[in-house]
């Protein structure tokens, strides 16, 4: 993603969350049952946010983007077309000293305005009326490289200061939602070349346009859309479409966007409101749904990030950039054709002109909530461009929109509830089913069970019966057999009973005879009792037999039971020794198939060692060529040294090439040469450049290392012309060129290596992302090491460039005092020298200025680094003792310095620390002096601002 120029650059992006699912709105799912289509959108007025009667016109913002190294180095920083009024909304532009003209706008953000800020002015009422139903659009304009992605594209993952209007919008908007109910989803989108590309799925390229012929709603089918729950996810979202979106490097900005960028929030809200209307359509289906109808409102907001205008000769676009500028250029064209017919109310509005205002045809004259944001830079050199993009807002803020609402019925709420209510009681409906299988199952178990059982019942009493009938048949024969016994004895009763008579007959006559029968009948009756006797032993011994028969079958029964326990067993053994058979089996495959691969292994390793050992020869052989290669290339650098050396003279005294500014205050002194410096410059940067080419980056490296002082010295030389241009400086640090150097620095005792290495660090310091790697490498120290080694004018110079280029950077103030980078700049006029002189001054100048920045930002809070390491005292002792371009670099530090006590981002304790040090120190009268000798008008202002902002100082004056 592109980062405007002046503005903090973006950080590396790191994918993705997968859309929501069973919904129509997902791309990625197989579609559904047919639902209801839903009811005709209701239009409602919008409410109005800013309590204004324009409520639904475009709002329009200013945003001047703070002055960067480009501008400051062209003198910018004292010549500047944009004054701003924030308190009345005006901005003036001023083409010349004499020439100035006032525009209104809705709001004016100047240099300091935070994001916080512009996201609440400028997109949050735009938020709000989305979350309510309403279509928003918030969008950035300008010339490339005035801030437009920092504004509205920053990610600001570790510093939520920095976060811009996309990441604070749906931060917004996901705090505002319930889950439960609502839905939110993204697309991420870029125009790249008058085609749509989707950021989400690089893979999908020349995503369609469609417009709805009833409704006019625009859509692009085919459009990743994913759903977000989180802030995190955002994060991964908006890293991954800044990844794949097309960037480049040109004059104007470092990291300039080639394409629009289009954040689509899709937004859908469910509510409940009595249905008040008596249409035919809620009328037909009274009986079908209820009054209390649930609703949902869907609206849409786009974030747009266009790319900036350029002119070619300014970009110094080459090659296919100019294509991609040509379609950038053609789209901002038709859409500002578009604005201006909509300002105009023109019959036709030429939206069709391009794939951008088709894009944002509901937008500008549609029914979004629209605002515009338009940046613009403080130069004057681009103030024909400048001009024309505050025309442009002024153009925008006569189009006006008319809002309306989106809200349906939410019929397929209602099919989820009934599919709900039809799946509870078919799931109802199963069980009850279930539970009247089984318990069908279950009886017919039963019935089957009583039925065997009564079976089983009937055989026995079948078998109880027959074995009843046999005994009673025994029985019977026996009962017959006594009965006969009976009846045989019942008559020799009765024939005794006659005896007996006859016997009592006789018994007078014979009492002998008598006793003789009474014995007889004795007899009798002891036999009677003996046939009784035994038929009740007959009857014991009938039931013990039934007895044993029972305990028989009983026994039967377990025998057979234990029979079929022995059978399963047998087959489960059986079973078993089948199975230990076939793993036996197998097993003896996969030892036979490991052996057979074990062998094949070997036979591959004493190939492949007799590979390796092919390839270290051949290496050994490489070796050797490299090694005479070196050889060649040390013995050119010998017959280059005298070429070289011819020019040493010129070099001592245009070396300060080297030593530029990042952070803009660029010495006077060094743009003056004459043309013969110049030409003797051009001839040694060809040598230098012939020797890059024959050479290579990598071996002139290597020769850092060697043994050789002369070789070494000169290879120091090509490396320092080689980092003096921009093109080559991240590609030395790449190759290991800044450990080389440090390692130099730090290590070897000659003049020559110091003085030359300190210019090489002094133009790599010129590069921004460098300045980090050098501090914590230990550059700062060991540079503050050099210096007070040495007493070499040019070796001091040199150092001095190079520290003041850290100066520029305010995130490693704080660092750089620590490892004594401030006290080696104040030890180093000791030498006397001009040139060494002007560097400290423009290094206390770079360092003051980014100080006032940091604290006027509320980055810092605390007293002057400066001032504790006494740079206010040496100031006051010498501002008046040096050349006019270091007076002018003193100066300006003094304005700075007296400016930071008097910003109330510091706090009170500091801020009177800081105030009487300038006061003891005779700041103060520096101050005033300043007012009324300074050469410099702006300069002469800023001291004045200065002094009047401060009460202590008015004291002090009076």
């Amino acid at each position: 993603m592109a980062t405007g120029a002046g503005w903090a650059p973006a950080r590396p992006v790191e994918r993705h969350g997968a859309p929501r699912g069973a919904s129509p709105r997902s791309k990625s799912v197989a579609p559904g049952p047919r639902r209801p289509s839903p009811s005709p959108a209701r239009s409602r007025p919008a409410t109005d946010h800013s309590g204004s009667a324009d409520s639904c016109r475009v709002r329009v913002a200013v945003r001047l983007r703070p002055k960067n190294s480009e501008d400051l180095a062209h003198g910018a920083d004292f010549n500047s077309c944009v004054e701003l009024q924030p308190e009345s909304k005006r901005l003036k532009l001023k083409k010349n000293n004499w020439s100035c003209e006032s525009y209104k706008f809705d709001e004016v953000f100047s240099e300091n305005a935070s994001q916080k800020r512009v996201y609440e002015a400028v997109a949050k009422p735009v938020v709000e009326s989305v979350l309510e139903g309403y279509n928003g659009t918030v969008m950035a304009y300008g010339q490339t490289g005035t801030g437009k992605t920092y504004t509205v594209g920053r990610l600001g993952k570790d510093d939520p200061s920095e976060r811009g209007i996309m990441v604070r919008a749906l931060e917004h908007i996901l705090s505002s939602l319930s889950f439960e109910t609502d839905w939110v989803a993204i697309s991420y989108l870029q125009l790249y070349l008058e085609s749509v590309h989707d950021l989400l799925a690089p893979e999908k390229t020349n995503i369609p346009i469609v417009e709805d012929a009833k409704t006019g709603e625009v859509s692009l089918p085919g459009a990743a859309i994913v759903e977000v729950k989180d802030l995190e996810h955002v994060f991964q979202l908006l890293q991954i479409g800044e990844a794949n979106r097309h960037a480049a490097n040109t004059k104007m900005n470092t990291e300039s966007s080639r394409s629009h960028a289009i954040l689509i929030i899709h937004l859908q809200r469910s509510t409940r409101r009595k249905e008040e209307s008596s249409s035919s359509l809620y009328n037909d289906r009274h009986d079908t749904f209820p009054d209390d109808l649930p609703l949902v409102l869907k609206s849409k907001l786009l974030i747009v990030d266009l790319a900036g205008s350029e002119r070619i000769d300014k970009s110094g676009s080459e090659g296919h950039m100019i294509e991609e500028a040509k379609f950038i250029n053609l789209s901002l064209t038709s859409l500002g054709k578009c604005i201006n017919a909509l300002a105009e109310n023109s019959p036709h509005i030429p939206t069709r002109d391009s794939k951008l205002t088709r894009i944002l045809r509901d937008s500008f004259g549609g029914t979004a909530r629209t605002s515009l944001v338009v940046t613009i830079g403080p130069s004057a050199r681009h103030y024909s461009e400048t001009s024309s993009t505050v025309m442009f807002g002024q153009r925008a803020m006569k189009v006006v929109n008319t809002m309306k609402l989106k809200e349906e019925v939410d019929y397929e709420i209602l099919y989820k509830k009934m599919e709900r209510e039809v799946d509870q009681l078919t799931s109802e409906m199963e069980r009850q089913q279930k539970v009247i299988r089984s318990e069908k199952m279950q009886m017919d178990k039963r019935l089957k069970e009583s039925e065997r059982s009564f079976h089983d019942l009937r055989m026995t009493s079948n078998m109880q019966i027959e074995n009843l009938e046999k005994e009673k048949r025994q029985l019977e024969s026996a009962v017959k057999k006594l009965t006969q016994d009976l009846d045989k004895e019942r008559d020799q009763n009765n024939l005794l009973s006659k005896q007996v008579t006859e016997l009592e007959k006789l018994l007078n006559e014979n009492k002998q005879q008598q006793l003789e029968n009474l014995s007889k009948t004795k007899f009798l009756t002891d036999t009677t009792k003996e046939h009784e006797k035994e038929m009740g032993e007959l009857l014991r011994k009938l039931e013990e037999e039934r007895c044993c028969s029972s305990s028989m079958k009983d026994r039967m029964s377990v025998l057979q039971q234990q029979l079929c326990d022995a059978q399963s067993s047998a087959q489960f053994q059986e079973s078993m020794a089948r199975e230990m058979e076939k793993k036996l089996t197998k097993a003896t495959e996969e030892f036979t198939i490991q052996v057979q691969s074990l062998k094949e292994k070997v036979s591959g390793l004493i190939s492949e060692k007799e590979l390796i050992y092919d390839e270290l020869k051949s290496t050994q052989e490489k070796v050797q060529q490299e090694m005479s290669q070196r050889q060649d290339l040390e013995d050119q650098i010998v017959r280059l040294k005298q070429s070289v050396s011819d020019n040493c003279a010129e070099e001592s005294k245009t070396s300060c090439s080297m030593v530029r500014s990042g952070s803009g205050l660029g010495n006077t002194a060094f743009v003056s040469k004459s043309g013969k410096l110049r030409e003797a410059l051009s001839g040694q940067r060809g040598t230098i450049s012939k020797i890059f080419e024959e050479v290579g980056l990598p071996n002139v490296l290597a020769l850092l290392k060697s043994e050789d002082l002369d070789v070494q010295i000169h290879a120091v030389k090509v490396v320092a012309n080689l980092a003096a241009e921009d093109v080559n400086q991240e590609r030395i640090v790449e190759e290991g060129g800044l450990d080389a150097l440090l390692s130099l620095l730090e290590t070897s005792e000659n003049t020559t290596i110091h003085r030359v290495t300190a210019g090489a660090v002094a133009n790599l310091a010129m590069n921004g992302s460098n300045q980090g790697v050098i501090m914590n490498k230990g550059g700062a120290r060991l540079l503050a090491n050099v210096a007070s080694k040495t007493d070499d004018p040019q070796t001091l110079r040199m150092v001095a460039g190079a520290i003041a280029n850290l100066c520029g950077n305010e995130k490693l103030h704080l660092m750089l005092k620590q490892d004594g980078g401030i006290k080696a700049l104040l030890g180093m006029f000791r030498s006397g020298h001009t040139d060494v002189i002007a560097q400290i001054a423009r290094g206390i100048a770079n360092f003051a200025k980014c100080e006032s920045r940091m604290i006027s930002q509320g980055h810092r809070k605390g007293r002057s680094l400066l001032i504790e390491d006494g740079v206010l005292t040496w100031m006051v002792a010498h501002s008046t003792m040096f050349s006019a371009s270091t007076r002018r670099h003193i100066e300006l530090a003094f304005c700075h310095l007296a400016q930071n006590v008097s910003l109330p981002n510091i706090t009170h304790n500091f801020a009177e620390d800081n105030t009487c040090d300038i006061i003891a120190s005779g700041g103060v009268k520096e101050l005033l002096r300043i007012t009324r000798e300074s050469p410099r008008e702006d300069t002469r202002n800023l001291a004045k601002k200065a002094l009047d902002s401060n009460p202590a100082f008015l004291r002090e004056i009076q």
